[in-house]
Order: structure tokens, then sequence, then C-alpha cells
């Protein structure tokens, strides 16, 4: 065997570990008490043990960055879940279940995800790195099953439903509800009630 593809293989290896160690470095400076003040590519590099230029090789920009913590956080907060959500056959089961995910989601990293948001908000060169797009599309597969099988909403109000359900299943409302006198399952619990009745749902 040639030893060229286990030179291959080893560069990659340490090519995935100095990428796992930045976005790693990433996430503590962002729920650090200094918090959006100090997250810069250059003190990421520092806290990651990496020159500055490293961090640009392996992401490309800031934006490539927080797409990649946005990505880990996916990743250790259940996001693969969801796919359960749109295989149950209920469609009403289905929304609950897009929403317990979501909030599952909110709480795993509450701090991160809250800056993160404010990262995006702040500049709209990244507002395609929080994958809101992907929420609101799976929002709308639900809302069309909902209304095939349950007859709500009504065909000429799908687009308003999906938005109401986007503002409801955002990391913001979850922020807002999820204080010190509701636990993450209350507020689960009482999106998924305002999601039903937002779009003429019993129950």
């Amino acid at each position: 065997m040639s030893p060229r593809p286990y030179r291959l293989g080893q560069r990659q290896a340490a090519n995935q570990a100095t990428r796992t160690r930045i976005v790693a470095a990433a996430r503590d400076l962002l729920a650090s008490p200094e918090g959006l003040g100090d997250f810069t590519m250059e003190s990421v590099a520092r806290q990651s043990g990496v020159a500055r230029m490293t961090v640009y090789y392996q992401f490309g920009s800031r934006a490539g960055l927080l797409e990649a913590i946005f990505d880990d956080l996916a990743a250790g907060g259940g996001m693969q879940e969801l796919q359960k959500a749109f295989q149950q056959p209920d469609a009403r089961a289905a929304l609950d279940e897009f929403i317990a995910v979501f909030t599952r989601f909110w709480v795993s990293a509450r701090l991160v995800i809250r800056r993160l948001q404010i990262l995006t908000a702040l500049d709209p060169e990244l507002e395609k790195v929080s994958r809101e797009e992907w929420r609101r599309q799976g929002l709308q597969v639900i809302v069309q099953r909902l209304s095939e099988q349950l007859g709500h909403p009504p065909d000429d109000s799908l687009d308003e439903a999906v938005d109401v359900l986007h503002v409801l299943t955002s990391f913001q409302t979850f922020d807002r509800l999820a204080d010190a006198t509701r636990s993450p399952e209350e507020v689960t619990a009482l999106i998924q009630r305002l999601a039903r009745a937002a779009i003429g749902l019993p129950g």
C-alpha cells in the first residue's frame, strides 16, 4: 500500500481536530462573561491556540465560523430528532413534535444561541447563518399537511399561518417565555397551545 493515502488520512484527521478545537474555543468565548465584546477571529485564534490565518483557512470567513458553530450546536442539541416530527402520520402530532425539538434545542445552549442571534441580527450578511429559513421550510410542510388533514388553516391563509408559527417557534419567543417561573417543558406545552390556537386547531 502506498504511504500517500495514509498521510492524507492523517492530514484530514489533523484538520478535523483543529476545526473541532476552533469551534469549541469560539463557543467558550460566546459563553464567557465578556460575551460578544471579546468575540473576534483573533480572540478565537488565541483561545484555540492557532494562528488567525488558520481560522480563516478552516472556515473562510466569520460567517463560515458562525455556520460551523450553529451546526455544532444543532448536532449537540438534538436537531436530528426533527425527522421524527415529519414521520408522524398525524399532522397535529407533527407540529407538537416540531415545537418540542426546537425548544429542547433552544435550551441546550441558551446563552450561546442568544449571543449568536444578536450577532446575526446586527449583520444582515450573517442572516443565513442561523438557518432560520430551514425552520420556515419545515413549518411550510407541516402547515400544508394540517390544511390537508384538518382543513386548518384554510388554503388562503397558509402563508400567514407559517409566518405566525415561525414567530412562535423562534428562539426569541422561547427566551421570553422561559423565565424563572416556567420549566422548559412548561414552555413547550405553552407554545404548542399557542400554535394550535393561532391557526384555528381545537385543543
